[in-house]
């Protein structure tokens, strides 16, 4: 099995796992769906340029600040925190699964992951 293959096969794992808990905390699928895709909005910043996209799209797509927020949720018993974060990590999880990484300034196909066709 290829590399590539093995790691997005962890990232679908890990968006399945994050799947699981929101489920376990019986949270509202309808606020999965609908802000499954939200931090794509840290993508504008390539309509600026692609140093300012890249660094948008990497602050919205770092495991740091959902990890943070997790905590957090868990720590202060917040169920918006909880669902927010979830909600984040999936997203993160599937983006990774499909091969779309962290990227370099100079393209948005240019990925911490791969190259992207």
């Amino acid at each position: 099995m290829k590399l590539r293959k093995i790691i997005s096969l962890e990232y679908v794992i890990a968006f399945l796992v994050t799947v699981f808990f929101y489920w376990h905390f019986d949270f509202s699928f309808v606020y999965f769906v609908l802000f499954l895709l939200l931090p794509d909005v840290s993508m504008l910043g390539y309509m600026v340029n692609t140093k300012v996209g890249a660094l948008f799209y990497n602050i919205g797509h770092s495991l740091v600040m959902p990890a943070i927020l997790l905590v957090l949720g868990f720590v202060t018993v917040s169920t918006p925190l909880l669902m927010v974060s979830i909600i984040w990590l999936a997203h993160i999880f599937l983006d990774r699964a499909l091969g779309y990484g962290l990227k370099y300034e100079e393209a948005f196909t240019k990925t911490h992951l791969q190259q992207i066709a």
